[in-house]
């Protein structure tokens, strides 16, 4: 405490409740006080004895090693101060005898993170400053003049304070929510983000540098970026696509990220295995929400992966429409997880401030580190790919046309008839203030087909290859020798005259066997002869092969605009066990017609399962309720070791884990167990079927939960 002859101050009263409620920080359980920049906050402070009238505090705030009023890390200040409106400020509001209430206000364009406090008075020496405690500041979405501002109250409550959402994964026709908890308040969580920034490399190479350039969003955002993969450093999640998960969790048993968050700080910053890409968006939207950043999780659905930067997405399949793994470098994912956060780009112009995308999954390196973004979104859809970040990738993932070749055995290739606008469908994210699904695709293109969105891919091919003339033959070298002309990108396959679709009799069900048809019709008035090869193969969510289940051939004759189908079944027994836990099968069928014409005719499957979940009861904080959860074996067979994992934030405390007693073929069961709520509002359970039998069923349902009378 701070001591001089007659005078010392006895107490600081940090008024956490009042900060935390003003501040929107009172769900922190930090022993610290928690605030938000370009906002004041009040101490309490108490002296041994009234002061004299002229007497004034003085303030000293410091933040990181080797804190510097040069690099804006270290500030000092008096409560009579007339600082400017971009420096620290105090005030004193009351004053009784012995007490002093002092408002403190930092700029709003601070460096985040931990802060020393410490004080004199007026009239002592200046190296008598003495500590009077730590706290934590973080950005302010509720301050106009933070880069992170954000005008609505409902995004805000949403973006930044909500502690639970969904993430849409399946495929384009079959889209299913999965609950997460990205548990910003639980314990410890805020301390673990504020660690992640001092552990990347900049912190590592140049702490005080690092910390004096916390005050900006872009900067942040793209260090946390590279930290929550573990590629270029120990950050949080090691990445894992092969679908052997030894050694670790797999993906889909994670349902949020606080159990990774405190494994990884507890591991001594172990990366944690292992996480695909929604893990990866779930636990970055932790993060920046935690540090006061809005933010959402988005999925793009059929979402490219174009390694060499040329705009399309090639394919390389045969005769059977089976992808050709050696040869193909580029790839479309059945869906990919991002996110994107809300702040102004000073570096680009207020054209560009909004949304921003932020991808943490380790697809491609960026400025050498496996990191992605901000790009704006703006940007993207205006094909302003030029500009910082990673515009050039995030552009292709929802915009690169989709072409695929038959690739002969003279390692020749042939252009095959097939979807080419299929690439970014039903971009979609959480609905503000519910569970639903927005379709955002509007705000990264224009409608598809439409003159303006092709004007805007010319645009940004242009900007891409530095050319003015569009129809230059300009040569994009790929890996292996192989080059991509752009004339080839112009040039659409020949429009064959049979069509084709694959049509499902019944759903797709887990342990059942797949009855479908595939319609083929002749579009002209002329007899035709058709060669179906028919191929269908188990694939993880990035459509990578893992194992083939069909592969027949059917010749067909099409009379005159005749419409026939084709029978395909496909018995459980086929694709027990090479189903992954992603449980998704790709069918193909390339049609070989008498002409030369071909067409490639593709759906993806994914195999649907349920589970139930109830609460008997009210719901309310300090008192137990009954959750039953209805769980049914999907197998024709009898299954054992069946285990429910139960989270949620608020709910429980942990992770709750409950056996399962024997399931018969397709029985179904009712499990009840207890929770006491800790938290009001709505809160979202998870629940989790783990087998050794089968892939994860997975279930959520949001308890609205009451205070206390």
């Amino acid at each position: 405490m701070v001591r001089s002859p007659g005078v010392r101050i006895t107490k600081v009263d940090w008024q956490r409740q009042r900060n935390g409620t003003s501040h929107h920080t009172q769900e922190f359980p930090s022993p610290n006080l928690v605030v938000r920049r370009g906002q004041a906050f009040t101490i309490l402070v108490n002296f041994s004895r009234a002061l004299e009238s002229e007497e004034a505090l003085i303030f000293t705030v410091e933040t990181g090693p080797q804190a510097s009023e040069a690099l804006h890390t270290k500030a000092e200040f008096q409560t009579s101060g007339t600082e400017q409106d971009t420096a620290w400020k105090a005030a004193q509001e009351t004053q009784t005898q012995s007490t002093m209430t002092v408002s403190l206000t930092s700029p709003p364009n601070a460096a985040i993170g931990h802060y020393q406090l410490s004080a004199r008075l007026s009239s002592h020496r200046k190296h008598s400053n003495r500590k009077l405690g730590e706290f934590v500041l973080l950005f302010n979405p509720w301050c106009p003049e933070d880069d992170v501002f954000l005008a609505s109250e409902e995004e805000r409550q949403e973006y930044v304070l909500n502690d639970s959402g969904v993430i849409f994964r399946g495929v384009e026709t079959h889209i299913r929510a999965q609950g997460w908890n990205y548990g910003q308040f639980e314990e410890n969580i805020l301390n673990i983000c504020l660690s992640i920034l001092d552990r990347s490399p900049s912190h590592h190479d140049n702490p005080a540098s690092d910390v004096s350039r916390r005050h900006d969003p872009v900067y942040i955002t793209r260090v946390i970026s590279a930290m929550v993969n573990s590629n270029n450093d120990r950050g949080v999640v090691q990445g894992q696509w092969q679908g052997k998960y030894g050694g670790g969790t797999s993906p889909l048993h994670w349902q949020g990220s606080v159990a990774i968050l405190q494994k990884w700080f507890k591991g001594r910053y172990k990366p944690v295995k292992y996480g695909q890409c929604w893990v990866f968006a779930g636990v970055m939207c932790t993060v920046l929400r935690c540090l006061g950043i809005a933010t959402r999780v988005v999925s793009n659905f059929n979402s490219a992966h174009d390694t060499d930067r040329n705009l399309s997405v090639d394919k390389y399949v045969d005769s059977f429409g089976r992808t050709l793994e050696d040869l193909t470098e580029d790839s479309m994912w059945n869906f990919h997880v991002w996110n994107e956060s809300w702040f102004a780009r000073k570096d680009l112009g207020p054209s560009y401030n909004g949304w921003q995308v932020l991808d943490a999954t380790p697809q491609e390196e960026s400025e050498g580190v496996f990191r992605c973004g901000p790009a704006s979104v703006t940007a993207i859809r205006e094909g302003d790919v030029h500009l910082a970040h990673d515009g050039p990738f995030v552009f292709a993932e929802v915009n690169a046309d989709y072409i695929t070749w038959l690739w002969h055995e003279d390692e020749s290739r042939e252009r095959v008839y097939s979807d080419t606008k299929k690439i970014g469908r039903l971009i979609s994210t959480k609905a503000v203030g519910s569970d639903a699904r927005v379709d955002i695709t509007s705000l990264y293109k224009h409608p598809e087909g439409s003159r303006k969105e092709r004007q805007v891919y010319r645009k940004a091919v242009r900007k891409l290859f530095s050319v003015e003339a569009f129809g230059r033959r300009d040569r994009v070298r790929r890996a292996g020798g192989r080059g991509v002309w752009r004339d080839d990108l112009l040039e659409p396959a020949t429009k064959p005259s049979i069509t084709g679709k694959f049509k499902l009799l019944e759903p797709p069900v887990l342990g059942h066997d797949l009855k479908l048809t595939l319609c083929l019709a002749n579009l002209t008035s002329r007899a035709q002869k058709v060669r179906v090869n028919l191929s269908g193969t188990t694939i993880l969510y990035t459509r990578r092969p893992v194992a083939e289940i069909l592969h027949e051939s059917h010749a067909v004759q099409l009379g005159p605009e005749e419409e026939t189908k084709i029978p395909i079944t496909i018995a459980y027994s086929q694709y027990k066990e090479d189903l992954t836990e992603d449980k998704k099968i790709l069918l193909a069928a390339m049609c070989l017609v008498t002409k030369g014409e071909k067409l490639l005719v593709e759906k993806d499957i994914t195999l649907e399962d349920f589970i139930t979940i109830k609460v008997l009861g009210p719901a309310v904080v300090g008192v137990a309720v009954v959750v039953e959860v209805m769980v049914v074996n999907p197998l024709l067979e009898r299954v054992k070791d069946c285990v429910l994992m139960v989270e949620g934030s608020g709910l429980l405390q942990g992770q709750l884990s409950i056996d399962v007693p024997s399931l018969e073929p397709q029985e179904k069961a009712w499990v009840q167990f207890h929770i006491t709520p800790s938290r009001s509002g709505p809160r979202q359970l998870q629940v989790d079927l783990v087998s050794p039998h089968f892939p994860d069923i997975k279930g959520f349902v949001i308890i609205h939960v009451a205070e206390a009378k």
